[in-house]
């Protein structure tokens, strides 16, 4: 393993942020040991990994801390370059792929945090702006991708399809924890992706049980406040 190096992933059970490093550890077939953090008691190696955002997921390659899970991938792929790749070689396809999994973690995955935080009506709103914001996603994966799905690269998992995929398949646990937000009706191109994106095997088999992953975003978000 001299190449390569030696490989630790620093995460914790139920994060898609730390899945999707896992999925392309594993589509790249690259052996590394998974470290479970405590985020509630962190430990001195994640603290000394990540002393800015004190948060997983960081990949230690022979000791070297990248942190933030698009970085991470990004490594994953420019470092180990064999196949299969999770980019494509086309720099502005590349460029898109890169723009919509931003958007996805910076306004989709955000608007879920959002609904988390609000009531009645406040929530009614929440949620409609979630759907919109998946129209939008639907309607540019639309336009600049009208022939190729992105969040595949032939049989394999792409780098969209990592990032999207290791969140949205989770949806139906975290509406049983937190309430309902989707509208598959509304939005049936992008479930039909998050269908498609499930019945892959290597995203299959290792999403988070669904009981487990619901029971801790319980715990998680509606934990009673210490007095």
């Amino acid at each position: 393993m001299d190449e390569n190096g030696e490989v630790v992933l620093l995460g914790t059970f139920g994060s898609s942020y730390c899945k999707r490093v896992e999925l392309a550890l594993k589509l790249k077939g690259i052996p590394f040991a998974y470290v479970e953090e405590d985020l509630t008691n962190k430990s001195d190696l994640l603290l000394l990994s990540n002393p800015v955002h004190q948060k997983v997921p960081v990949l230690l390659h022979d000791g070297r801390p990248i942190c933030e899970s698009l970085l991470i991938l990004e490594y994953i792929d420019e470092h180990w370059s064999n196949a299969p790749k999770l980019l494509p070689e086309d720099p502005y396809t590349r460029s898109q792929i890169r723009f919509w999994a931003d958007f996805y973690d910076q306004k989709v995955k955000l608007a879920t945090y959002h609904f988390l935080k609000t009531k009645g009506k406040d929530q009614d709103k929440a949620r409609e702006d979630f759907v919109e914001l998946l129209r939008v996603f639907e309607e540019g994966i639309q336009r600049n991708f009208p022939t190729k799905s992105p969040f595949f690269n032939g049989e394999n998992l792409s780098f969209l399809g990592i990032v999207v995929g290791t969140n949205a398949c989770n949806y139906q646990a975290f509406e049983e924890a937190i309430g309902k937000i989707t509208d598959r009706e509304r939005n049936a191109l992008f479930f039909s992706w998050v269908d498609e994106l499930k019945a892959h095997p290597l995203m299959s088999e290792n999403l988070p049980p669904h009981d487990q992953l619901a029971a801790k975003m319980k715990a998680k978000f509606f934990r009673t406040p210490k007095v």
